[in-house]
């Protein structure tokens, strides 16, 4: 009998050194990628920023801003090799987890249509669609939509 052996997982938060290694895992996963630059200022701006680490290896990250009862998902993201294996759902639950012990009553994201792993994921998560933002993303002929999404973590009061 054999046991798989599965690396130590954590998620912890972001620190300025684990920048350069999110915008590489950024440059490797999208056509699209944000700048090293937009990450630093996400975290100037103190931004929730998490990143996953697999093994000692940053595999992926999460940004999400939060005000006035509402958190918005900006980016989350793991490194196309380590996709498809719960590390996004983790990343997800863990900034969900934030959203809630910050008294977050709704948590919004954006996603393009033709990412269906990450619909897939939001949606088996509980996020629900409420709208489109058209030409929201650049792509390679043009411009792309955005599915709006939100989550329901409590009723606001």
């Amino acid at each position: 009998m054999s046991a798989a052996v599965h690396p130590r997982t954590q998620i912890r938060v972001m620190v300025p050194s684990d920048l350069k290694a999110v915008a590489r895992i950024e440059h490797t996963a999208y056509e699209y990628p944000w700048s090293l630059g937009i990450f630093r200022d996400c975290m100037l701006a103190g931004y929730y920023s998490l990143v996953l680490d697999v093994g000692g290896v940053l595999t992926g990250y999460g940004i999400m801003s939060i005000a006035a009862a509402e958190a918005h998902i900006l980016n989350l993201c793991v490194h196309p090799a380590a996709q498809r294996v719960g590390y996004g759902r983790q990343l997800l639950d863990a900034l969900l987890h934030r959203a809630r012990e910050s008294d977050v009553s709704k948590v919004f994201l954006e996603v393009r249509p033709s990412n269906k792993a990450a619909l897939n994921l939001y949606h088996s998560c509980g996020f629900v669609q409420i709208g489109i933002r058209p030409a929201y993303y650049q792509a390679p002929y043009g411009r792309e939509d955005a599915v709006v999404l939100s989550y329901t973590l409590r009723s606001p009061d």
